[in-house]
């Protein structure tokens, strides 16, 4: 058994063990933890079979965003975060065990790609027939040939997140929010009243004229 089957194995595991981890543990800062050890696990398979692009995508974007997601969970969930604040140091050993393996695996990566100066065996033999970089074929094959699944995964992927966030919406009282059946059924009767009412006509004004005011204050006097 090759360095190569050796690494991939190692980083299979505990891929493995962390999404294990990830849907068993009651913490929920415990289980981003490791929905990040395995993020950064299954980035390093990718990187070792030779997919870089795939690889630097999987930890720019779930391992860079997963905190911005937490936060949001944390906020659709309404989990008391003053709890999750006290006490933030017995989150260390967890980290650190975390940050540790992570370690372990750029170590264990550099080592094997350093070992062969010739392609992987594993390396992607599509891009390197083609004669091409192995972005532009992911790139060529994704848009052309898989352009069908792709779509039907960018729309699975729609209908979960709106699923997620109507499963965690909750009503809470003494807040104002918006009922959208009500606001789709309402009829113009209930905006708008019409109210009839009795035409009345002022009387009319007359102007007095200059001798009748002088006839008022010979009157007066």
């Amino acid at each position: 058994m090759d360095w190569v089957n050796i690494a991939f194995w190692i980083f299979a595991g505990i891929a493995a063990v962390s999404a294990g981890a990830v849907i068993s543990v009651r913490n929920p800062v415990y289980a981003v933890l490791c929905l990040i050890l395995t993020f950064f696990s299954m980035a390093c398979v990718w990187l070792l079979v030779g997919a870089e692009f795939l690889g630097v995508t999987l930890v720019l974007v779930y391992v860079g965003a997963v905190m911005v997601l937490f936060l949001f969970v944390v906020m659709m969930l309404d989990i008391d975060t003053s709890r999750l604040r006290e006490g933030w140091v017995k989150y260390l050993p967890v980290g650190a065990l975390v940050a540790v393996a992570m370690l372990v695996q750029m170590v264990t990566l550099i080592g094997v790609k350093a070992r062969s100066a010739a392609p992987l065996p594993a390396d992607n033999a599509a891009a390197l027939a083609a004669d091409t970089s192995n972005l532009t074929w992911l790139a060529h094959t994704l848009f052309t040939e898989f352009l069908l699944p792709f779509e039907f995964a960018a729309v699975i992927l729609t209908v979960a997140v709106i699923a997620a966030v109507m499963l965690t919406l909750r009503k809470r009282t003494g807040i104002k929010t918006q009922d959208v059946g009500m606001q789709t059924r309402v009829k113009a009767g209930d905006r708008l009243r019409i109210v009839k009412m009795a035409a009345v006509r002022p009387a009319p004004v007359v102007a007095a004229e200059p001798g009748d005011a002088a006839d008022g204050q010979e009157a007066k006097s």
